[in-house]
């Protein structure tokens, strides 16, 4: 690990000030289960880390009658401890529970789970967030892409978004409050993330010196959501698809639907097809399969993974008949 600078901010005007304007001059350091292996790898080399551990206000859970808000520190252990959560949201309590590792639970927080850079092997091996050679051959298209992309893999972009809560978050049209030197201002999930064109730009619609402060969630009721993952084992792992939905059924029949995909795609797919797919129909197997499968329809499998078309297919399916009971 690189020498670098450790500032602590106790405020968010702080910590805003001490970030830089250029990103990989200074990282935000929170839970820190992703940065600090990052670095140890010299993958990235920050000249300082800007501890918000000490921000209060980035703290606690709050529940009304409007809503919910997520402090970016909350870890997802007090996620998990929260039955008001569990009630009245199971699709972000599901997203949570997937992820096994207690010390990640302890540690990670909501915030960090946002920003957390892909697990693609050639990133991680320093080859960039487009995974090129040193003579900018793309390494992805012939090499070991088991788990890359199926869907929004037509440019460079080929690695898969790592968030355990984006496809929830864009189900239930949270939006993700950051602070910048201008101010605050609220983004919504599902434009949250990104797709870079360039190694020098990052998978999330934040400023260098902006950090996330809150994530908002609109009021439930009268809805009912869920989460399905799909894992290769259930010790901790990333998922290989994932589904989220939000449903407002009038009796048998859907009147509004939201799915969303992860772990498929450089950013979590809205998946509008598979939304028009219920609409107007009642839940069953049959009408939760097309929606899977439409969700589907234009994935584009890469040499070694055409595997996952099945399990995002499934996991749409499965996602849409837990959340309608």
């Amino acid at each position: 690990m690189q020498k670098f600078e450790y500032a602590n901010a106790t405020t968010i005007q702080q910590a805003v000030a001490l970030l830089g304007n250029t990103w990989g001059e200074a990282e935000v350091l929170a839970g820190g289960t992703d940065l600090l292996a990052l670095m140890k790898d010299y993958v990235v080399a920050p000249k300082r880390l800007v501890n918000i551990k000490d921000i209060k206000e980035l703290k606690g859970i709050t529940m009304t009658a409007n809503g919910l808000r997520l402090g970016s520190l909350v870890t997802f252990e007090e996620v998990l401890d929260n039955a008001a959560i569990k009630r009245s949201y199971p699709a972000i309590w599901q997203a949570v529970a997937g992820v096994t590792s207690p010390q990640i639970r302890n540690m990670g927080t909501v915030g960090g789970d946002l920003c957390q850079r892909p697990r693609c092997w050639y990133y991680r091996a320093g080859y960039g967030i487009l995974a090129k050679d040193e003579n900018g051959k793309a390494l992805v298209p012939d090499g070991d892409n088991r788990y890359h992309a199926i869907l929004g893999n037509e440019g460079e972009a080929k690695y898969v978004n790592p968030s355990s809560l984006a496809p929830a978050l864009i189900s239930l049209m949270a939006k993700i409050k950051v602070a910048g030197p201008k101010g605050s201002r609220e983004i919504a999930a599902d434009q949250f993330f990104v797709t870079p064109k360039s190694d020098n730009e990052r998978e999330y619609a934040l400023a260098p010196n902006e950090i996330v402060t809150d994530i908002l969630i609109p009021s439930a009721s009268g809805v009912k959501t869920a989460t399905y993952e799909v894992r290769q084992r259930e010790v901790l792992d990333w998922p290989l698809a994932t589904a989220s939905v939000a449903l407002k059924l009038d009796g048998k029949t859907v009147k509004s639907a939201k799915i969303a995909l992860g772990h498929v795609a450089p950013v979590p797919v809205d998946s509008d097809a598979a939304a028009k797919a219920l609409v107007g129909k009642a839940v069953t197997e049959d009408t939760a399969e097309a929606a899977g499968a439409a969700a589907v329809a234009n994935a584009r499998a890469l040499s070694r993974n055409a595997y996952k078309i099945q399990l995002a297919k499934v996991a749409v399916k499965r996602a849409i008949l837990q959340a309608a009971g």
